[in-house]
């Protein structure tokens, strides 16, 4: 701490001693002083003394100085402002020291004090407060001041003092419930923010053999992952030496964080600053220019909350921007920022999008945590997912996690918008919802099996939120034959992981949309063949390198998936797929390595594969690559292959380096270099296919949510 610092925080507790003197007593009002075990046969008139001679003793035999003080024969004082309550226990309440580890060394010595007889008023225990100079070296004359007698409870109630003639306390007592901070987020169950690059840090943990993890359903709980990776630890192990407020904050804490007996709370101030330049665009210099504040709590031990409002304006890659644009929403504003949000128009050739998520978290025990917000919500073991991913917009969810034994069951209830021009209605995107089940299986120590079920539907007839669907545990396929054959759109999915190893862990996923088994195994590659499927290999640890991860994933889609006979029923959420980025009709290879030593952090991505995209930006005839087409324009019911229509082949490569600021917000600074290419067999210049990309960037953020622009 500074020297002015260190003087500001003395004259606040003078100006405190001086302002709180009306609620002061003399010290001739304290019947009895507090009573240490050696001084109970004391009498009354020498009790001060035995107090302060005990007390002195005591610090003396047990005060050590820290190394880098006693090294330069440190001399000179400390200040403690303690608290010995009504139920006779020491409380320290503020330490002036000349640096962090002695106010350690002396919070540390003040814990260690036996509980005693409190102080008495009116036959009644009593708060008292003192001021207590410790001298280095250690001269035991130390004064021990009586400094402030705030409450005269016993058992909660208020002593019968005259109210014109003492204030009430009431307001002291909630100040001194102020504790030191103690990272109580990572014992809560607050979401930890979905970032790949942060759960690549702890995914060696959760899935090492004979663990009991569930690593399929994201974003998961502090709690959750805490017991296989300790938070506090990692994150000391991490820390920057200083004292100052402001190196503290910038490169260590949450700029602000309170916290007392039965609440938590921490608030910062976020942003996402980049700039870089694609060498291939016909304009300036790409940004982005995000600010944000981000708050987060817990409320007894059951209610949690989170908070992040986002005020963002940006210009990216053109194949980017191009692709925000084709996605852009009805009424006028020109675009949808992918995994963010509608945007306005800002400047002549940029976007403003503001973005708002959070939600509450309520647990009432260790099996139940229940979670209504406005967020993305994200199933698989992979970096892609073809069930449930994080690509779309936020959107109003509730969800329900119960865990018990070998078992997890994720109950999830969404309300998505379509905001095509097509199905706007007197100015008003349509509704429609969603609701999935998600049931996690750890068969053996080493083999885990989820399985998948999702419907949605829409408000036709004025049915709105369908109560059929509010049943947890119901199959949702006969739900959907029995509300008529275009009334719902049901999928169903599987999903594996088997550990091999500690090191080497294996994944997947079977997506089936269209359950129908003649065409499926017909071999005449009907339209309603709908199936995709993910295979992948996780290495933690490679080769012997710590922190060295690597992962290799293959997807493939067929055409018509995702996508419905129903204009509306389409697996999308603000004309962005629910699943895969690349929505469908394709393939692709990804292989991404992540390495980090302390601070520092590198990761490289290389991706390769195939899609089928439409001919024609009104995707008639439909050849199954958008989601959003309607399979009533299908090019055929049999025949459809794979990558029909305009087939392009694709190369992506993404390299980025940086080096995580501050552990306890993930705000990073980094560079990152993007090679992207696209092969169209048909040059068509509507629909706007981006063919070459090179894009450099450099950014300071937080790291809060995934950016995709591997598409």
């Amino acid at each position: 701490m500074t020297e002015t610092m260190r003087n500001f925080f003395v004259l606040f507790f003078t100006l405190y001693v001086v302002i709180s003197a009306k609620a002061q007593i003399l010290i001739s009002d304290v019947e009895q002083y507090p009573i240490f075990e050696a001084c109970e046969n004391v009498s009354l008139e020498q009790q001060e003394n035995c107090f302060k001679q005990t007390l002195n003793l005591f610090v003396k035999e047990n005060l050590q100085l820290p190394e880098n003080l006693a090294k330069d024969d440190y001399s000179g004082n400390v200040t403690v402002l303690f608290e010995v309550t009504k139920e006779g226990e020491f409380k320290v309440l503020y330490v002036d020291a000349i640096n962090g580890d002695l106010k350690q060394e002396v919070t540390r010595v003040f814990l260690e004090l036996p509980v005693i007889k409190p102080a008495t008023y009116n036959g009644k225990p009593a708060y008292i407060q003192f001021r207590y100079p410790i001298y280095v070296p250690f001269s035991g004359g130390n004064d021990i001041n009586l400094e402030q007698d705030d409450s005269f409870a016993q058992g909660g109630n208020k002593s019968a003092k005259k109210i014109d003639d003492r204030e009430s306390a009431e307001y002291a007592d909630v100040e001194k419930a102020y504790k030191k901070y103690e990272y109580r987020e990572f014992e809560s169950k607050i979401n930890i923010p979905f970032s790949h690059e942060v759960y690549s840090r702890f995914d060696s943990e959760l899935n090492r053999v004979g663990t009991n993890s569930h690593t399929a359903t994201k974003p998961f709980l502090y709690q959750t992952v805490n017991k296989y990776y300790n938070f506090k630890e990692e994150n000391k192990k991490l820390e920057l030496e200083g004292d100052s407020w402001l190196h503290r904050k910038f490169f260590n804490e949450h700029l602000v964080r309170l916290q007392g007996e039965n609440y938590w709370f921490t608030a910062d101030v976020a942003a996402d600053l980049q700039v870089g330049k694609d060498f291939g665009a016909d304009f300036g210099s790409t940004y982005n220019n995000t600010r944000a504040a981000v708050v987060q709590g817990g409320i007894g031990k059951t209610i949690n909350f989170y908070a992040a409002v986002y005020e963002s304006q940006g210009r990216f890659a053109r194949y980017f921007n191009n692709y925000a644009e084709s996605i852009r929403p009805d009424g006028g504003n020109p675009a949808v920022i992918p995994s963010r949000g509608i945007a306005k128009s800002f400047k002549e050739d940029s976007y403003d999008y503001p973005i708002a998520e959070g939600y509450i978290s309520y647990s009432p025990n260790e099996t139940f945590n229940l979670q209504f917000g406005h967020g993305k919500n994200f199933i698989g073991d992979g970096y892609r997912s073809l069930l449930m991913s994080d690509v779309a917009s936020p959107y109003p969810y509730f969800k329900i996690n119960t865990t018990f034994w070998k078992f997890k069951y994720t109950n999830t209830w969404m309300s998505l918008r379509d905001i095509r021009p097509e199905v706007t209605d007197s100015g008003s995107f349509r509704t429609k919802y969603m609701a999935t089940h998600y049931l996690s299986y750890n068969i053996t120590k080493r083999l885990n099996i989820g399985l998948f079920e999702s419907v949605l539907w829409e408000n036709d007839n004025d049915r709105g939120f369908d109560l059929n669907y509010l049943n947890p545990i119901i199959f949702y396929r006969a739900i959907e034959f029995s509300t008529g054959s275009r009334g719902g759109n049901a999928l169903i999915g599987l999903a594996y992981k088997y550990k091999i190893s500690n090191q080497l862990n294996a994944y997947g996923q079977l997506m089936i949309d269209e359950f129908s088994s003649k065409d499926v195994i017909g071999g005449e590659n009907s339209y309603k063949n709908k199936l995709g499927y993910q295979l992948g290999l996780k290495y933690f640890n490679a080769f012997k390198i710590d922190n060295l991860y690597l992962q290799l994933e293959y997807n493939r889609v067929r055409p018509y998936t995702y996508s419905h006979n129903t204009v509306t029923l389409n697996y999308g959420h603000n004309n962005q797929p629910m699943a895969h980025i690349r929505g469908s009709n394709f393939s692709e290879t990804i292989a991404i390595a992540r390495y980090r030593l302390n601070r520092w952090y590198g990761q490289a991505k290389f991706m390769f594969g195939a899609k089928g995209y439409e001919i024609t930006l009104d995707k008639d005839p439909f050849y199954g690559g958008d989601i959003y087409g309607t399979e009533d324009d299908r090019i055929a019911d049999k025949g459809n292959e794979l990558y029909q229509g305009n087939k392009a082949n694709f190369t992506y490569a993404e390299l980025e380096l940086g080096y995580l600021v501050n552990p306890a917000t993930n705000l990073k600074i980094y560079t990152s270099l993007i090679q992207r290419n696209l092969s169209p067999t048909i040059s068509n210049t509507e629909l706007n296919l981006v063919e070459n990309t090179t894009w450099v960037n450099f950014g300071f953020r937080t790291d809060l949510f995934n950016w995709y622009y591997d598409f």
